[in-house]
Protein backbone atom coordinates (compact mmCIF):
# COMPACT_ATOMS: atom_id res chain seq x y z
CA UNK A 1 0.00 0.00 0.00
CA UNK A 2 1.65 3.20 -1.02
CA UNK A 3 2.45 5.80 1.95
CA UNK A 4 -0.05 9.34 2.07
CA UNK A 5 2.16 12.07 0.85
CA UNK A 6 1.59 14.60 3.78
CA UNK A 7 0.88 18.05 2.50
CA UNK A 8 3.28 20.80 2.36
CA UNK A 9 1.58 23.69 4.32
CA UNK A 10 1.20 27.42 2.63
CA UNK A 11 2.34 29.87 4.60
CA UNK A 12 -0.13 32.29 5.77
CA UNK A 13 -0.09 36.49 5.86
CA UNK A 14 -2.35 36.23 8.96
CA UNK A 15 0.50 34.71 10.61
CA UNK A 16 2.37 37.52 11.29
CA UNK A 17 -1.06 39.17 13.36
CA UNK A 18 -1.41 36.03 15.22
CA UNK A 19 1.94 35.85 16.72
CA UNK A 20 1.68 40.04 17.39
CA UNK A 21 -1.73 39.81 18.79
CA UNK A 22 -0.43 36.92 21.11
CA UNK A 23 2.20 38.93 22.74
CA UNK A 24 -0.34 41.82 24.05
CA UNK A 25 -3.90 39.78 24.57
CA UNK A 26 -4.43 36.71 26.38
CA UNK A 27 -6.52 35.27 23.61
CA UNK A 28 -6.81 35.09 20.47
CA UNK A 29 -9.38 33.88 17.87
CA UNK A 30 -8.93 32.78 14.65
CA UNK A 31 -12.87 33.14 12.80
CA UNK A 32 -13.51 32.17 9.24
CA UNK A 33 -15.02 29.70 6.69
CA UNK A 34 -15.05 25.68 7.85
CA UNK A 35 -11.65 24.29 6.15
CA UNK A 36 -9.86 27.58 5.11
CA UNK A 37 -6.84 26.43 7.42
CA UNK A 38 -7.84 28.17 10.59
CA UNK A 39 -6.61 24.97 12.46
CA UNK A 40 -3.56 23.91 10.26
CA UNK A 41 -2.17 27.39 10.75
CA UNK A 42 -2.81 27.71 14.25
CA UNK A 43 -1.02 24.31 14.49
CA UNK A 44 2.28 25.47 12.91
CA UNK A 45 2.52 28.39 15.03
CA UNK A 46 1.67 27.13 18.45
CA UNK A 47 4.60 27.91 20.90
CA UNK A 48 6.56 25.35 22.84
CA UNK A 49 4.12 24.11 25.49
CA UNK A 50 1.50 25.30 24.15
CA UNK A 51 -1.51 21.99 24.30
CA UNK A 52 -4.03 21.36 21.57
CA UNK A 53 -7.90 20.23 22.20
CA UNK A 54 -10.63 19.69 19.10
CA UNK A 55 -13.97 20.55 20.13
CA UNK A 56 -15.19 18.87 16.43
CA UNK A 57 -14.54 15.73 19.11
CA UNK A 58 -18.63 15.39 20.26
CA UNK A 59 -16.92 13.69 23.55
CA UNK A 60 -14.95 16.03 24.43
CA UNK A 61 -17.74 18.81 23.26
CA UNK A 62 -19.84 17.25 25.44
CA UNK A 63 -17.44 17.33 28.51
CA UNK A 64 -16.72 21.12 27.52
CA UNK A 65 -20.47 22.18 27.74
CA UNK A 66 -21.24 20.13 31.17
CA UNK A 67 -18.07 21.43 32.61
CA UNK A 68 -15.94 24.58 31.60
CA UNK A 69 -13.99 24.50 34.89
CA UNK A 70 -13.34 21.11 35.02
CA UNK A 71 -12.08 21.52 31.14
CA UNK A 72 -9.88 24.34 31.35
CA UNK A 73 -8.33 22.69 34.81
CA UNK A 74 -7.67 19.56 33.33
CA UNK A 75 -6.25 20.65 30.11
CA UNK A 76 -4.22 23.84 31.57
CA UNK A 77 -2.67 26.45 29.35
CA UNK A 78 -1.31 28.15 27.36
CA UNK A 79 -4.22 25.95 25.27
CA UNK A 80 -5.11 26.24 21.45
CA UNK A 81 -9.00 25.20 21.31
CA UNK A 82 -10.86 24.67 18.09
CA UNK A 83 -14.23 25.22 16.87
CA UNK A 84 -15.05 26.47 20.35
CA UNK A 85 -18.20 27.13 19.17
CA UNK A 86 -19.24 23.45 19.98
CA UNK A 87 -18.98 24.66 23.57
CA UNK A 88 -19.52 28.42 23.88
CA UNK A 89 -19.67 28.22 27.54
CA UNK A 90 -15.73 28.02 27.97
CA UNK A 91 -16.04 31.44 26.88
CA UNK A 92 -16.86 32.79 30.40
CA UNK A 93 -14.69 30.56 31.85
CA UNK A 94 -11.65 31.35 30.64
CA UNK A 95 -12.42 35.24 30.84
CA UNK A 96 -12.08 33.89 34.64
CA UNK A 97 -8.96 32.17 33.91
CA UNK A 98 -7.30 34.89 31.98
CA UNK A 99 -8.45 37.68 35.26
CA UNK A 100 -7.07 35.34 37.55
CA UNK A 101 -3.44 35.13 36.09
CA UNK A 102 -3.91 39.30 35.55
CA UNK A 103 -4.43 38.98 32.40
CA UNK A 104 -1.39 37.52 30.98
CA UNK A 105 -0.42 37.42 27.18
CA UNK A 106 -0.69 34.15 24.86
CA UNK A 107 -2.81 32.27 27.14
CA UNK A 108 -5.57 30.78 25.11
CA UNK A 109 -6.05 30.41 21.05
CA UNK A 110 -9.41 29.90 19.82
CA UNK A 111 -11.09 28.81 16.19
CA UNK A 112 -14.41 29.20 15.41
CA UNK A 113 -16.31 28.41 12.20
CA UNK A 114 -19.54 30.38 13.34
CA UNK A 115 -18.62 34.24 12.83
CA UNK A 116 -21.70 35.87 15.13
CA UNK A 117 -22.70 33.27 17.21
CA UNK A 118 -18.81 33.66 18.53
CA UNK A 119 -18.36 37.48 18.71
CA UNK A 120 -21.93 37.31 20.54
CA UNK A 121 -20.16 35.50 23.59
CA UNK A 122 -16.55 37.06 22.85
CA UNK A 123 -18.41 40.45 23.17
CA UNK A 124 -19.68 39.35 26.36
CA UNK A 125 -17.08 37.89 28.04
CA UNK A 126 -14.21 38.49 26.91
CA UNK A 127 -14.22 42.10 25.63
CA UNK A 128 -10.61 43.69 25.99
CA UNK A 129 -9.01 40.74 26.53
CA UNK A 130 -8.82 39.06 22.89
CA UNK A 131 -7.76 39.82 19.63
CA UNK A 132 -9.45 38.83 16.38
CA UNK A 133 -8.34 37.69 13.14
CA UNK A 134 -10.47 37.07 10.19
CA UNK A 135 -8.97 33.86 7.98
CA UNK A 136 -10.33 33.39 4.32
CA UNK A 137 -9.86 31.23 1.86
CA UNK A 138 -6.18 31.34 0.33
CA UNK A 139 -5.73 34.92 -1.54
CA UNK A 140 -3.77 34.97 -4.95
CA UNK A 141 -0.55 35.96 -2.88
CA UNK A 142 -1.03 32.92 -0.66
CA UNK A 143 -1.81 30.25 -3.65
CA UNK A 144 1.66 31.80 -5.46
CA UNK A 145 3.42 32.29 -1.89
CA UNK A 146 5.17 35.65 -2.92
CA UNK A 147 5.24 38.38 -0.98
CA UNK A 148 3.33 37.20 1.55
CA UNK A 149 3.43 40.73 2.99
CA UNK A 150 0.13 41.94 5.33
CA UNK A 151 -0.05 45.20 3.54
CA UNK A 152 -3.35 46.07 2.24
CA UNK A 153 -4.34 47.22 -1.34
CA UNK A 154 -3.16 50.61 -1.06
CA UNK A 155 -5.31 52.70 -4.06
CA UNK A 156 -3.50 55.57 -3.62
CA UNK A 157 -0.04 54.27 -5.44
CA UNK A 158 -1.58 51.45 -7.74
CA UNK A 159 1.39 50.65 -9.65
CA UNK A 160 3.58 49.49 -6.32
CA UNK A 161 1.01 46.85 -5.94
CA UNK A 162 1.38 44.98 -8.47
CA UNK A 163 1.88 41.81 -7.35
CA UNK A 164 4.03 40.68 -10.67
CA UNK A 165 5.12 36.90 -10.04
CA UNK A 166 1.31 36.58 -9.94
CA UNK A 167 0.53 37.95 -13.49
CA UNK A 168 -0.69 35.80 -16.26
CA UNK A 169 -3.28 35.42 -18.91
CA UNK A 170 -6.94 35.16 -19.03
CA UNK A 171 -7.64 31.59 -19.38
CA UNK A 172 -5.34 31.20 -16.33
CA UNK A 173 -6.80 33.64 -14.47
CA UNK A 174 -9.87 32.13 -15.06
CA UNK A 175 -8.59 28.55 -14.05
CA UNK A 176 -7.86 30.27 -11.03
CA UNK A 177 -10.97 31.65 -9.47
CA UNK A 178 -12.52 28.50 -11.29
CA UNK A 179 -10.34 26.07 -8.70
CA UNK A 180 -10.85 29.16 -5.92
CA UNK A 181 -8.74 29.57 -2.81
CA UNK A 182 -9.50 25.93 -0.36
CA UNK A 183 -6.05 24.72 0.46
CA UNK A 184 -6.64 21.46 -0.10
CA UNK A 185 -7.43 22.09 -2.91
CA UNK A 186 -4.45 24.60 -3.98
CA UNK A 187 -2.09 22.11 -2.36
CA UNK A 188 -3.77 18.52 -4.20
CA UNK A 189 -3.87 20.04 -8.16
CA UNK A 190 -5.13 16.81 -8.98
CA UNK A 191 -8.48 16.59 -6.58
CA UNK A 192 -11.35 17.31 -8.73
CA UNK A 193 -13.38 21.02 -7.69
CA UNK A 194 -16.92 19.07 -8.08
CA UNK A 195 -15.45 16.39 -5.16
CA UNK A 196 -14.34 18.23 -3.00
CA UNK A 197 -17.11 20.89 -2.89
CA UNK A 198 -19.33 18.36 -2.79
CA UNK A 199 -18.28 16.77 0.44
CA UNK A 200 -17.54 20.40 1.67
CA UNK A 201 -21.30 21.44 1.02
CA UNK A 202 -22.87 18.16 2.45
CA UNK A 203 -20.30 18.59 5.69
CA UNK A 204 -21.47 22.52 5.88
CA UNK A 205 -24.66 21.79 6.14
CA UNK A 206 -25.22 18.93 8.05
CA UNK A 207 -22.55 20.56 10.92
CA UNK A 208 -22.68 24.11 10.71
CA UNK A 209 -26.24 24.87 9.37
CA UNK A 210 -28.05 23.07 11.98
CA UNK A 211 -25.66 24.35 14.88
CA UNK A 212 -26.77 27.57 14.12
CA UNK A 213 -30.67 26.94 13.34
CA UNK A 214 -32.91 23.55 12.82
CA UNK A 215 -33.10 23.79 9.01
CA UNK A 216 -36.46 21.44 8.11
CA UNK A 217 -35.58 21.03 4.71
CA UNK A 218 -31.79 20.75 3.71
CA UNK A 219 -33.10 20.09 -0.16
CA UNK A 220 -34.63 23.76 -0.18
CA UNK A 221 -31.53 25.58 1.72
CA UNK A 222 -29.28 24.03 -1.09
CA UNK A 223 -31.49 25.50 -4.12
CA UNK A 224 -31.30 29.14 -2.17
CA UNK A 225 -27.67 28.51 -1.73
CA UNK A 226 -27.47 27.93 -5.69
CA UNK A 227 -29.43 30.68 -6.45
CA UNK A 228 -26.89 33.25 -4.60
CA UNK A 229 -24.46 32.14 -5.93
CA UNK A 230 -26.15 32.36 -9.45
CA UNK A 231 -26.68 36.09 -7.82
CA UNK A 232 -23.11 36.69 -6.78
CA UNK A 233 -22.24 40.45 -7.43
CA UNK A 234 -26.01 41.62 -7.72
CA UNK A 235 -27.67 43.34 -5.47
CA UNK A 236 -29.64 41.51 -2.83
CA UNK A 237 -33.21 40.88 -3.53
CA UNK A 238 -34.81 38.24 -0.73
CA UNK A 239 -37.91 37.53 -2.75
CA UNK A 240 -35.95 36.28 -5.64
CA UNK A 241 -34.08 33.98 -3.76
CA UNK A 242 -37.27 32.63 -1.98
CA UNK A 243 -38.69 31.89 -4.92
CA UNK A 244 -36.08 29.94 -6.06
CA UNK A 245 -35.75 27.71 -3.36
CA UNK A 246 -39.47 27.53 -2.83
CA UNK A 247 -39.31 29.39 0.70
CA UNK A 248 -40.59 32.66 2.28
CA UNK A 249 -38.90 35.80 1.49
CA UNK A 250 -38.48 36.20 5.46
CA UNK A 251 -36.97 32.40 5.54
CA UNK A 252 -34.85 33.29 2.46
CA UNK A 253 -33.54 36.92 4.75
CA UNK A 254 -32.74 34.00 7.95
CA UNK A 255 -30.97 31.53 5.54
CA UNK A 256 -28.42 33.95 3.85
CA UNK A 257 -27.49 35.15 7.34
CA UNK A 258 -26.59 31.51 8.03
CA UNK A 259 -24.50 32.19 5.00
CA UNK A 260 -23.04 35.21 6.72
CA UNK A 261 -22.75 33.79 9.92
CA UNK A 262 -20.51 31.17 8.74
CA UNK A 263 -18.46 33.02 6.12
CA UNK A 264 -19.89 31.79 2.58
CA UNK A 265 -20.91 35.10 1.45
CA UNK A 266 -20.63 39.11 2.93
CA UNK A 267 -22.76 41.64 2.03
CA UNK A 268 -21.69 45.07 0.58
CA UNK A 269 -23.37 48.09 1.75
CA UNK A 270 -24.29 50.84 -0.83
CA UNK A 271 -22.19 53.72 -0.53
CA UNK A 272 -24.66 56.23 1.46
CA UNK A 273 -24.42 60.02 2.69
CA UNK A 274 -26.86 62.06 4.11
CA UNK A 275 -27.26 65.05 1.92
CA UNK A 276 -28.50 62.67 -0.92
CA UNK A 277 -31.97 60.87 -1.04
CA UNK A 278 -31.26 59.30 -4.29
CA UNK A 279 -28.60 56.38 -3.46
CA UNK A 280 -29.51 52.55 -3.38
CA UNK A 281 -29.98 51.20 -0.08
CA UNK A 282 -29.77 47.50 -1.31
CA UNK A 283 -26.86 45.73 -0.29
CA UNK A 284 -24.67 43.76 -2.87
CA UNK A 285 -24.05 39.95 -2.36
CA UNK A 286 -21.07 37.98 -3.02
CA UNK A 287 -19.19 34.90 -2.15
CA UNK A 288 -15.84 34.90 -0.15
CA UNK A 289 -14.49 32.04 -2.41
CA UNK A 290 -15.09 31.90 -6.22
CA UNK A 291 -14.47 28.02 -6.55
CA UNK A 292 -17.35 27.43 -4.12
CA UNK A 293 -19.56 29.83 -6.31
CA UNK A 294 -18.66 28.22 -9.12
CA UNK A 295 -19.50 24.90 -8.12
CA UNK A 296 -22.89 25.93 -6.94
CA UNK A 297 -23.98 27.82 -10.00
CA UNK A 298 -22.84 24.64 -12.34
CA UNK A 299 -19.95 25.37 -14.01
CA UNK A 300 -18.00 21.95 -15.30
CA UNK A 301 -15.03 24.08 -16.14
CA UNK A 302 -12.66 26.91 -16.33
CA UNK A 303 -13.35 27.50 -20.27
CA UNK A 304 -17.71 27.39 -20.11
CA UNK A 305 -16.84 30.45 -17.28
CA UNK A 306 -14.48 32.42 -19.23
CA UNK A 307 -17.05 32.22 -22.76
CA UNK A 308 -19.95 32.86 -20.25
CA UNK A 309 -22.13 35.93 -19.39
CA UNK A 310 -21.62 35.08 -15.60
CA UNK A 311 -17.81 35.97 -16.47
CA UNK A 312 -18.21 39.69 -15.77
CA UNK A 313 -19.94 38.87 -12.42
CA UNK A 314 -17.44 36.53 -10.66
CA UNK A 315 -14.57 38.62 -12.41
CA UNK A 316 -16.06 41.40 -9.88
CA UNK A 317 -16.52 38.79 -7.15
CA UNK A 318 -12.74 37.42 -7.20
CA UNK A 319 -11.75 41.09 -7.06
CA UNK A 320 -13.67 42.01 -4.02
CA UNK A 321 -12.84 38.93 -2.47
CA UNK A 322 -8.90 39.82 -3.00
CA UNK A 323 -9.61 43.08 -1.08
CA UNK A 324 -11.32 42.58 1.49
CA UNK A 325 -8.33 39.63 1.99
CA UNK A 326 -5.49 41.82 1.36
CA UNK A 327 -6.79 44.19 4.50
CA UNK A 328 -8.58 40.78 6.78
CA UNK A 329 -4.74 39.61 6.74
CA UNK A 330 -3.31 42.78 7.79
CA UNK A 331 -5.72 42.90 10.49
CA UNK A 332 -6.91 46.22 9.65
CA UNK A 333 -11.16 47.16 8.12
CA UNK A 334 -11.55 47.51 4.45
CA UNK A 335 -14.15 50.30 4.20
CA UNK A 336 -15.44 49.60 0.80
CA UNK A 337 -19.15 50.51 -0.75
CA UNK A 338 -20.35 50.37 -3.90
CA UNK A 339 -22.47 53.26 -5.65
CA UNK A 340 -25.36 53.21 -7.65
CA UNK A 341 -28.26 55.63 -7.49
CA UNK A 342 -32.00 55.91 -8.94
CA UNK A 343 -31.06 57.05 -12.68
CA UNK A 344 -28.58 53.90 -13.48
CA UNK A 345 -25.42 55.60 -12.58
CA UNK A 346 -23.30 52.84 -10.58
CA UNK A 347 -19.74 52.32 -9.67
CA UNK A 348 -18.55 48.70 -8.61
CA UNK A 349 -16.35 49.79 -5.94
CA UNK A 350 -15.64 52.64 -3.29
CA UNK A 351 -13.00 52.44 -0.60
CA UNK A 352 -13.00 54.74 2.32
CA UNK A 353 -8.99 55.54 3.24
CA UNK A 354 -7.93 58.28 4.92
CA UNK A 355 -10.46 61.07 4.00
CA UNK A 356 -10.53 59.92 0.24
CA UNK A 357 -12.61 58.30 -1.95
CA UNK A 358 -11.11 55.88 -4.07
CA UNK A 359 -13.75 54.20 -7.02
CA UNK A 360 -13.10 51.29 -8.92
CA UNK A 361 -14.95 49.40 -11.81
CA UNK A 362 -14.06 45.97 -12.63
CA UNK A 363 -13.98 45.11 -16.50
CA UNK A 364 -13.11 42.29 -18.40
CA UNK A 365 -11.25 44.05 -21.00
CA UNK A 366 -7.95 44.24 -21.54
CA UNK A 367 -7.76 47.99 -23.20
CA UNK A 368 -9.99 49.74 -20.48
CA UNK A 369 -10.32 53.09 -21.73
CA UNK A 370 -11.47 56.20 -19.14
CA UNK A 371 -15.73 55.80 -20.55
CA UNK A 372 -15.24 53.05 -18.35
CA UNK A 373 -15.48 55.66 -15.08
CA UNK A 374 -17.79 57.42 -16.57
CA UNK A 375 -20.31 57.54 -13.37
CA UNK A 376 -17.25 57.97 -11.16
CA UNK A 377 -18.15 62.29 -11.23
CA UNK A 378 -21.68 61.52 -10.13
CA UNK A 379 -20.55 60.43 -6.74
CA UNK A 380 -21.74 62.52 -4.09
CA UNK A 381 -18.65 63.60 -2.28
CA UNK A 382 -19.36 65.74 1.56
CA UNK A 383 -16.25 66.33 3.03
CA UNK A 384 -14.11 63.26 1.14
CA UNK A 385 -11.86 64.19 -1.69
CA UNK A 386 -13.02 62.03 -5.13
CA UNK A 387 -9.88 60.32 -6.36
CA UNK A 388 -9.42 58.93 -10.06
CA UNK A 389 -10.56 55.56 -10.67
CA UNK A 390 -8.95 52.42 -10.75
CA UNK A 391 -10.34 49.98 -13.28
CA UNK A 392 -9.26 46.00 -12.74
CA UNK A 393 -8.90 44.43 -15.98
CA UNK A 394 -7.86 41.75 -17.44
CA UNK A 395 -4.49 43.20 -19.37
CA UNK A 396 -0.89 42.03 -18.26
CA UNK A 397 0.23 45.35 -17.34
CA UNK A 398 -0.26 48.29 -15.55
CA UNK A 399 -1.73 51.04 -17.55
CA UNK A 400 -1.51 54.82 -16.77
CA UNK A 401 -4.53 56.08 -18.15
CA UNK A 402 -5.86 60.30 -18.40
CA UNK A 403 -6.75 62.11 -15.06
CA UNK A 404 -4.56 59.72 -12.91
CA UNK A 405 -6.96 56.67 -13.97
CA UNK A 406 -5.30 53.93 -13.96
CA UNK A 407 -5.94 49.93 -15.55
CA UNK A 408 -4.93 47.46 -12.86
CA UNK A 409 -4.02 44.13 -13.91
CA UNK A 410 -6.67 41.74 -12.22
CA UNK A 411 -4.14 38.82 -12.23
CA UNK A 412 -1.77 41.12 -10.14
CA UNK A 413 -3.89 41.86 -7.07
Amino acid sequence: MKARRKLTYLERSAETQVNSLSRFFPCVMVTGARQVGKSTMLKKLMPEGMRYVSLDDYLVAEYARKDPKGFLDEWGHPLCIDEIQYAPGLLRGIKLKVDESGQEPGMYWLTGSQRFVMMKGVSESLAGRIGIVDLHSLSQRETGQENLSCCPFNPEHPAMQMQQNNICGVTELFERIYRGGYPRLIQQSALSPAAYFSAYVQTYVERDVQALTQVSNQASFMKLMRSAAMRTGQQLVYSDLARDAGISPKTAAAWVSILQASGIVELLEPYYINTTKRLAKTPKLYFMDTGLCCWLAGWENATQLMNSGYAGAILETWVYGQLVRSYANAGQACRLTYYRDRNGAEVDFVLEKNGCLYPMEVKRSSSPSTHDLRWVSQIPTGSAELKPGIIFCTADSFIPMPFGAAGFPISAL
